[in-house]
């Protein structure tokens, strides 16, 4: 049985969340318990005792080991059972006593779980640009009533932005763009040119007028996507969003906007920040409503054109990932043009 979502690194909390008590998360149709040894080190072990279930998480940490609530069985980093308070003096726990541990590894104030077994060779994502000199950041936390498929789709789509964000984030100019896209070793990225910058508010306080823009979407499998506007006059920002799946049509996206402002970076977060947050819940209610009319409707085909960019690359890499197939080869590129 394929598993609904493709072995990866998700995000399963922040690393302030996790301090001297065990912490449940449930991602990627797991269930882990997350604590910190003695020497602060991350470990994720399936949340279940192996003597008669009982959840981890409920538990409590002895000397950087987790110690189950019901019977008191204790548990090392790596799920295995070194203490059972029941047994007499000497006897050792059995060698079956020990729950599945994942891989678990913390950057960047995040801690990113591993859901399958074995331990990857890569590391996680890191967040790009993320507390360079001379930038500031801020981060979101979002949970969204939908895929994380429909997540990547929505925040690298730009058609939408001109009206679920008209005149917060865009304007339609009934321009055409041209645009350029290439399949890469981790995804895929779509490079726009000489796109409309009027009629909005983002663009009207945050973007210069007159500078040359660089912009960049990319999709980095199976679940991140990175949006970059670069200025010629040094002014750069860099939207991150990191997505971890909680159910089917439920979605955890942690975001980090970073951006080069120079030394009122500070000052612009006043306004950047809420402004952010404003046009995600935009999107967080339109996905909501995209997803009770397909409920209602039933499972169905979409009708997709050229304009959806990179739509068919986030699909192909993830059901070339579930089903263990090779993903898309690296280096096809596409000349399209659409209206903005």
């Amino acid at each position: 049985m394929q598993p609904a979502w493709p072995h990866a690194w998700y995000i399963a909390c922040r690393s302030s969340e996790l301090r001297s008590r065990p912490h449940a998360v449930s991602a990627a149709g797991q269930h882990w318990v997350l604590f910190r040894d003695e020497a602060g080190a991350v470990h994720a072990l399936a949340d279940r005792c192996a003597h008669r279930g009982a959840p981890l998480s409920a538990g409590r940490l002895c000397g950087g080991q987790l110690r189950c609530p019901y019977h008191g069985w204790l548990y090392d980093g790596s799920g295995r059972v070194t203490e059972v308070p029941a047994l007499p003096a000497g006897m050792r726990p059995p060698q079956a006593a020990r729950v599945p541990a994942y891989t678990a590894r913390e950057q960047q104030g995040y801690v990113w779980v591993w859901s399958g077994e074995e331990a990857p060779e890569h590391e996680p994502h890191r967040f790009a640009n993320f507390d360079a000199p001379g930038w500031t950041h801020f981060r979101m936390r979002t949970r969204f009533e939908a895929s994380v498929e429909a997540c990547l789709e929505n925040f690298l789509d730009c058609p939408h932005a001109s009206f679920v964000h008209k005149g917060w984030f865009r304007a339609p100019a009934a321009r055409t763009v041209k645009v350029v896209v290439r399949r890469s070793s981790d995804g895929a990225q779509a490079e726009y040119f000489d796109e409309p910058r009027s009629g909005s508010v983002v663009w009207s306080l945050l973007a210069p007028r007159r500078s040359a823009m660089r912009h960049v979407d990319r999709f980095i499998a199976p679940n991140v996507s990175q949006v970059d506007y670069a200025f010629a006059n040094g002014l750069h920002y860099t939207i991150t969003s990191c997505c971890t799946p909680v159910q089917a049509h439920e979605t955890l996206v942690h975001t980090v906007v970073s951006f080069r402002f120079g030394r009122i970076g500070p000052l612009v977060r006043l306004v950047f920040e809420p402004l952010s947050r404003l046009i995600i819940r935009q999107d967080v209610r339109m996905l909501a409503a995209q997803r009770v009319n397909m409920t209602r409707f039933g499972a169905s085909r979409f009708v997709s054109t050229r304009a959806d960019l990179l739509a068919p690359h986030i699909a192909a890499w993830n059901a070339a990932l579930r089903e263990g197939r090779d993903p898309p080869a690296v280096g096809d590129e596409q000349h399209a043009e659409i209206r903005l």
